[in-house]
């Protein structure tokens, strides 16, 4: 059942949204990484909770440096919310700001907007907006976009391909202690076009918007697309309402195992962007939409053509 949802000041001290994250690590070249995934692969073994994955503290010994990261994430993504063994934390920050460096840094300020890059394009906010075909935990935003679903503690399927399975990975077990801490309060699961947000942490990024997109299972209905617009809107404003997020990248929202349409989904997020944007002049710098691979790319081009 959804519960009436929290305004960002009802969790915001909660959470310690407004304290920069500051890593209990450097990061770790990349021989330090293999023996700090060890480290926190084998900490984590020692918990009962996570007795389900199949190894013990000995036989993770004998893995590969390949194996023990895909455990470690695994371990990870099964994990329910709360405090790690000591040691882990640390082990992590070195592990996870190492694999960060390695992926690479996107600066969202230095893509070409679309206006630049379709300067035949009709779009109204063309000149602040960036359509972005990449990897979303390589983004230096001032916050991300992460489709969630209703439960907002990320995806609890070991290595599924998801955006929420992969922001919460890069991120750290730390998003899901803060998502948790968000749910404990509103105690009820997330209405769809809602959204929250938290810090980073590991990611380039430092926000993460939460936001839970309409499920289309048959036709898609007007209810859906105004649910689709309001998980946009709802990002868009608690951004702004955040007080210093400047840059916004969002994913897809709703296109991938909830279902809906691609090529609907692109206009009613150009369309839903580009009417804030001119409701809430000059308070967003920089929105890009980030897409995944070349047909998301070719469908948000359609879209921006006004192609049928």
């Amino acid at each position: 059942m959804a519960a009436s949802p929290l305004d960002l000041d009802d969790y915001r001290t909660a959470i310690a949204l407004d304290q920069p994250f500051v890593p209990s690590a450097r990061p770790a070249g990349p021989r330090q990484q293999d023996e700090a995934a060890r480290t926190a692969l084998t900490a984590l073994l020692r918990e009962r909770a996570i007795d389900d994955l199949g190894l013990t503290p000995d036989s993770a010994a004998h893995l590969t440096a390949r194996q023990t990261r895909r455990a470690l994430r695994v371990a990870l993504n099964l994990r329910a919310p709360g405090p790690r063994p000591e040691g882990v934390d640390e082990a992590l920050d070195a592990l996870l700001g190492g694999e960060r460096e390695t992926r690479g840094i996107v600066d969202a300020a230095a893509l070409a907007t679309i206006a630049e890059t379709h300067p035949s394009t009709g779009y109204a906010a063309a000149d602040s907006t960036v359509l972005w075909q990449g990897d979303m935990t390589t983004l230096a935003a001032d916050a991300v976009v992460n489709a969630a679903n209703s439960r907002l503690l990320g995806c609890f399927r070991p290595l599924h391909s998801c955006i929420d399975n992969a922001l919460h990975s890069a991120a750290g077990p730390r998003l899901r202690d803060d998502c948790a801490s968000i749910m404990a309060l509103q105690r009820g699961a997330e209405r769809t076009g809602a959204a929250k947000i938290t810090r980073g942490y590991q990611l380039p990024a430092r926000m993460v918007l939460h936001t839970v997109g309409p499920v289309v299972d048959g036709a898609l209905t007007t209810e859906h697309e105004r649910l689709l617009a309001q998980a946009y809107r709802s990002c868009l404003d608690v951004a702004a309402d955040t007080g210093d997020v400047r840059s916004v990248a969002f994913c897809s929202l709703s296109t991938g195992v909830f279902g809906f349409p691609k090529l609907p989904a692109a206009r009613i997020a150009l369309a839903t962007v580009a009417d804030w944007m001119a409701s809430h002049p000059g308070r967003l710098d920089r929105v890009v939409f980030d897409v995944w691979d070349r047909s998301d790319l070719a469908v948000h081009e359609q879209a921006l053509t006004g192609e049928r």
